[in-house]
This record gives C-alpha cells, sequence and structure tokens, in this order.
C-alpha cells in the first residue's frame, strides 16, 4: 500500500513515517496544501491522510477541491479536532474516515486497509474474484482453494490488477505501483512478471490490451 501523508506537525510526521514503514506501508509526507494538489496529480496512490490545519489553507478545502474535481481516491482525514461538527462535517465533504489524534499506528493502518478494501468493492479480508482468493493482508492466493506460491513482487502486480478489476491497468501505472519510492520497474520485467502469473494463476485471468497494459478478468 502507497500513501500520500498531508501533515504539518514534524514530530507527527517523522512518527507515522516510521510507524507505517514498520506495518509495510509506503508514505509520501507532505506539508503543504498547494505541495499534496501538485502531487496526487502526478503520484500512483492507494489512499491520502490529510490533515484539517495546515499552513496555507485547511484540509476540509482541499477535500473539497478533491472531490469536485472527481478524484475517488479514498481519504482518511487525521486531526486533533474531535467536536461532532468536525467529523460531519469531513465526512459530508467526502472523507472516506476521520481519525483523531492521538491514535494507535496499528488502528489507523487497519482504518487504511478497510478504506482500500471499500475502494476494491470488496466487503472482507479475503477479496474473492471467481476462483481467485487473494488476503492482502497476509500475502496468501488461492485457486480453487489451492494456495500458490508468488514471489513478492508477483503478489503486489496481482494484487494491484485486482484493485482496479475490470480496467485495463497500464503498464506505466503498474511500473510506479510495484517501486512507490524508487525507479519504476522496467516494463520487460513486468512482461516476465504477468507471464509467471499467468501460468500460476491461469492464463486467462489475466487479459493484455495491447499497447494499453492489462486487465484482471472474473
Amino acid at each position: 500500500m502507497h500513501i500520500l501523508m498531508v501533515e504539518d506537525d514534524l514530530d507527527l510526521g517523522r512518527a507515522l513515517l516510521q510507524g507505517l514503514k514498520s506495518e509495510g506501508v509506503t508514505c509520501e509526507w507532505v506539508r503543504r496544501a498547494a505541495d499534496a494538489r501538485r502531487f496526487v496529480e502526478s503520484a500512483v496512490l492507494d489512499c491520502v491522510l490529510l490533515d484539517l490545519s495546515l499552513p496555507d489553507g485547511t484540509g476540509h478545502q482541499l477535500l473539497s477541491q478533491w472531490r469536485r474535481a472527481g478524484m475517488t481516491l479514498p481519504i482518511i482525514i487525521i486531526t486533533a479536532r474531535s467536536a461532532l461538527e468536525e467529523r460531519l462535517a469531513g465526512l459530508d465533504g467526502g472523507a472516506d474516515d476521520f481519525l483523531v489524534k492521538p491514535f494507535a499506528t496499528s488502528e489507523l493502518v487497519a482504518r487504511l486497509r478497510a478504506v482500500v478494501r471499500r475502494s476494491a468493492q470488496q466487503a472482507s479480508d479475503v477479496w474473492t474474484f471467481g476462483d481467485l482468493q487473494i488476503e492482502p493482508n497476509s500475502h496468501i492466493v488461492r485457486v480453487a482453494g489451492s494456495v500458490l506460491n508468488l514471489l513478492p513482487r508477483e503478489f503486489r502486480l496481482l494484487l494491484e490488477l485486482c484493485r482496479e478489476s475490470g480496467t485495463v491497468v497500464s503498464k506505466g501505472i503498474l511500473a510506479r505501483r510495484l517501486e512507490p519510492l524508487g525507479d519504476p520497474v522496467d516494463f520487460s520485467a513486468i512482461e516476465v512478471h504477468i507471464s509467471n502469473l499467468r501460468r500460476k494463476i491461469g492464463a486467462a485471468n489475466i487479459r493484455t490490451v495491447r499497447g494499453v497494459g492489462y486487465m484482471l478478468v472474473q
């Protein structure tokens, strides 16, 4: 999972970066609304953590701008403001969840997984696509009940296709999602991983759209 954190508090930001890293979540951190706007336009993300108090605006304004522009990326508000009116304003404004500081990193990660799961239109921690089942938290994949042995990058690639099930995912997006904090993965490497995945989960489950990318077929 790769997320954007919009948080101006230096101590909290550093602590969250470390805590999220220990939970296997990669994170980009910005402290200003203007930087968040620019980052969202170019990055490939699974979720945004959004503070309400920012040096150059408010989280509510940023949230409203993103939703008016049609952005459907899951957004969790993180704030010290605990008043009911603040929570209602955030949720009514388009936030997917609202977490009051201070909070445990484990709770934040659980909420991240929940909103990402709902974004992928999955009702439980076991994602089901025909006879294919994936447990993102446990890194387990089954086909017709049999557990598969996938390499870490093969698992990540399959998970990214599952997030966009029924939609073509370009090689460019896959290249960035496989290495969100490093150089994009070479397209030839993606092709090799796709070939291995087809052999393991069934060739008919992954369709190639030439010149564009790949699509998981249920």
